[in-house]
């Protein structure tokens, strides 16, 4: 089965000159933990939920931050005419639960995450789960 069978195609974008409340409050409407960050059609980022808490209030930054303050600036997706198998073990590999999927243009075209592809591939997002669960990594959220 490929990505863009069971990805999420209805993505919200912020900017990265957009607030931090700007964001939260898109979260909120749109019942989502995670936005692409997009400069204007370009992906250049994703903001969490997670990261306006630790990254934005825990280090004292207030409402009025950017979202390009706490983002993470490194990018990391797949593309939609991937097998759910691949994709799935680059995830546990790079740890995170959720990927913005691409075209072959790179062009923004959905988003897919871990409960997306957990019923096409039970045991391989079992494995992926527990490799994203590992303490640590390139993600980790601790304040240095």
């Amino acid at each position: 089965m490929k990505i863009k069978d069971c990805m999420t195609r209805r993505v919200h974008t912020v900017g990265p000159f957009a607030t931090i409340e700007e964001a939260a409050r898109m979260m909120a409407d749109n019942d989502v933990g995670i936005l692409p960050v997009a400069n204007p059609d370009r992906l250049v980022g994703m903001i969490s939920d997670r990261d306006i808490a630790i990254r934005g209030i825990a280090a004292g930054l207030g409402p009025d931050a950017r979202v390009s303050a706490v983002m993470s600036d490194e990018v990391m997706y797949c593309y939609d005419d991937e097998d759910v198998e691949d994709v799935l073990a680059n995830m546990g590999d790079i740890q995170v639960r959720r990927l913005p999927v691409v075209d072959r243009n790179k062009q923004l075209v959905g988003i897919v995450s871990l409960s997306d592809l957990a019923d096409d591939g039970e045991q391989a997002a079992g494995e992926a789960l527990c490799q994203i669960a590992r303490e640590g990594g390139q993600h980790s959220q601790s304040i240095q």
